[in-house]
């Protein structure tokens, strides 16, 4: 037995606390932990519940390995087996984070439930709620009698021994940071526990070709807590995403091993819990105003999924000395740049004016081809003229004012099409797009090269 410190916000350990972390800079975050000495044998023996991860212990040539497509099990909610890569693989571990109260929970009970009527028993560990919680809310979201077992337990060996017991074909663990291992004498959520629980999670689920979902926490700035090796450690990472003033819900992939990252699954909370939405454009054009100066429809790209969202604008003069600058769901800096790029290439004086710039219905867009929407947007609110409410805009702007081409265009004009719109404003270098017959019959093309040349097809 010997004791380190580790930091509670980076997981660095130092022989002696430490008023400031040496790696992170933070302060008063060393925490005491034991850790015991184990003597490794001459031979590594299996660990208790779990086989060695990957079963040889022998070098493969590349050659001889043979490529395995990995089986998946749809979840029963589509939005969510799309955010998976198609479904969910067996022996994958997969963490997912959020804020508390978004829906965690009930987006995996759901999931539990559709599972275990369809591939047989799951086993859902809960160390935050006890079986009365879980089964209220079972009511509440028509459970109904799937061979879901409840499980309020902390301890990761319990779990496991119930594992053994059950042979489920599912588990899931909720949360991370409420579970501890007897093999370390920490209190539970610290960064040593973490790690020792994941690390048993990850032994368990490849050595049973067991597929296991984790709950994760999230700090204040919205990240994932604990140590950065948590999200190492797993197969795939997902944040679930949405303002509570918002009825919609957000599952986004940052990691996936077994297929596409940025994938992006759209849910919409209701009493009944959390329904799957196919359609996400619509809905968040539902409420779009018709000839409002101000607005102007974006098609973005999120993962392999075009969805169309509107970009709003307002632009006022500035009651105090500094004019702000305000931009909710587009990054605060982009704006600045844009702002910037209009006063020099195009010749709109914005220094003396309030900008405020918002992505209606609570979603983000992070994409550079979401300038020209931005461009487009506040241009409009500044002359107060209105782009016209058939149009969509994409593309990137570059700080000499040319408009850059953008991936997957056709993509994006198709689903713009598919709305009814029948004008697109792109860039010069995609407008090309309609000339192989992959745009649709009705859709009209815009190319552009300058910022100019953008707003007088805007505005005209």
């Amino acid at each position: 037995m010997k004791s380190v410190f580790s930091c509670q916000t980076c997981g660095a350990q130092a022989p002696k606390w430490l008023g400031r972390c040496p790696e992170c800079s933070a302060w008063n975050s060393f925490v005491e932990e034991t850790v015991k000495t184990v003597e490794r044998p001459g031979k590594i023996a299996d660990r208790q519940g779990a086989a060695a991860p990957l079963g040889g212990g022998q070098a493969t040539r590349y050659c001889d390995v043979d490529a395995v497509v990995s089986t998946r099990f749809s979840t029963g909610i589509g939005e969510f087996d799309r955010v998976l890569g198609g479904g969910i693989v067996p022996g994958s571990l997969v963490l997912l984070g959020g804020e508390p109260g978004i829906g965690k929970s009930t987006l995996l009970l759901q999931a539990a439930a559709a599972f275990a009527r369809d591939l047989g028993p799951v086993l859902y560990a809960s160390g935050e709620e006890s079986e009365h919680q879980v089964k209220m809310r079972g009511e509440r979201l028509g459970v109904g009698d799937a061979p879901l077992f409840l499980l309020a337990e902390t301890c990761i060996e319990r779990i496991l021994e119930e594992v053994d017991r059950v042979r489920p074909s599912l588990l899931i663990v909720d949360s991370i940071q409420t579970v501890f291992s007897l093999k370390m004498a920490s209190a539970p959520g610290s960064v040593g526990q973490v790690r020792q629980a994941a690390t048993d999670l990850l032994f368990t689920a490849k050595g049973r070709n067991l597929p296991t979902i984790v709950v994760g926490h999230v700090t204040k700035d919205g990240s994932l807590a604990g140590p950065k090796v948590l999200e190492h450690v797993v197969d795939t990472v997902l944040y679930f995403e949405g303002d509570r003033h918002h009825s919609h819900r957000v599952v986004r992939a940052v990691k996936n091993r077994f297929g596409a990252v940025s994938e992006l699954g759209v849910f919409e909370m209701t009493g009944s819990g959390l329904k799957a939405v196919p359609n996400p454009s619509a809905l968040f054009l539902a409420e779009r105003p018709q000839n409002v100066p101000g607005s102007a429809v974006l098609c973005s790209l999120e993962g392999s999924r075009p969805i169309l969202v509107e970009v709003q604008a307002l632009v006022g003069s500035a009651t105090f000395g500094n004019a702000r600058r305000t931009a909710s769901g587009l990054d605060q800096n982009r704006l600045a740049l844009l702002l910037a790029v209009l006063d020099k290439r195009a010749g709109l004086n914005l220094v003396t004016d309030d900008v405020y710039v918002n992505v209606a219905g609570g979603m983000t867009v992070d994409e550079p081809a979401a300038d020209l929407a931005i461009i487009a947007a506040v241009a409009s609110s500044l002359r107060n003229r209105p782009v016209h409410a058939n149009t969509v805009v994409f593309g990137e702007v570059g700080l000499a004012g040319e408009i850059r081409s953008t991936s997957q265009a056709v993509l994006r004009i198709r689903e713009a099409a598919q709305l009814g719109f029948s004008r697109c404003v792109v860039p010069e270098g995609n407008a090309d797009g309609g000339q192989s017959g992959d745009v649709p019959k009705g859709m009209a093309l815009v190319g552009v090269r300058t910022i100019g040349e953008a707003l007088e097809a805007l505005m005209s």
